[in-house]
């Protein structure tokens, strides 16, 4: 979750590092405007959602989930989607994988924005992996459902 503020505040799952890069995906969407709003002004349904309720937030996840994608490249961690919904209808585990990884795929082919490139270089440069290509990084990290 975001909170806006002074200062502004990230709050993740504590001790669980993915949690931590895909918090940082969603500030990266985000614009200016939606950075003073409480988690980025975004339409969240909690665990339990129907299957309506699942499609609509697959269709927003899949772009923070593909910058989340590049940042465990970057490092090195293992990455594997998120439907986020233990408790109801989480669609099509695979389906959901296929498109952030084609929304990947897209970004490298189209160039990354500014805010996650910074990111993908501070990670790749922290965990001393900067010689590796971030395609071939993807390839070692990216898990896709059985």
């Amino acid at each position: 979750m975001y909170l806006p503020g002074s200062p502004h505040r990230i709050c993740y799952t504590q001790d669980y590092f993915r949690s931590a890069l895909h918090e940082i995906a969603h500030w990266c969407v985000a614009g200016d405007a939606r950075r003073q709003l409480e988690d980025y002004g975004y339409w969240y349904a909690p665990d339990g959602r129907n299957a309506e309720q699942q499609a609509q937030f697959a269709s927003v996840e899949v772009l923070p989930q593909a910058y989340e994608a590049l940042f465990c490249a970057a490092c090195g961690h293992d990455f594997r989607v998120s439907l986020d919904n233990l408790k109801g209808d989480g669609g099509d585990e695979r389906v959901f994988a296929e498109q952030v990884w084609a929304r990947v795929e897209a970004l490298l082919k189209q160039g990354v924005p500014e805010r996650v490139e910074r990111w993908c270089v501070a990670l790749a440069g922290f965990y001393d992996r900067q010689d590796l290509p971030l395609s071939d990084a993807l390839r070692q990290t990216f898990l896709l459902p059985l």
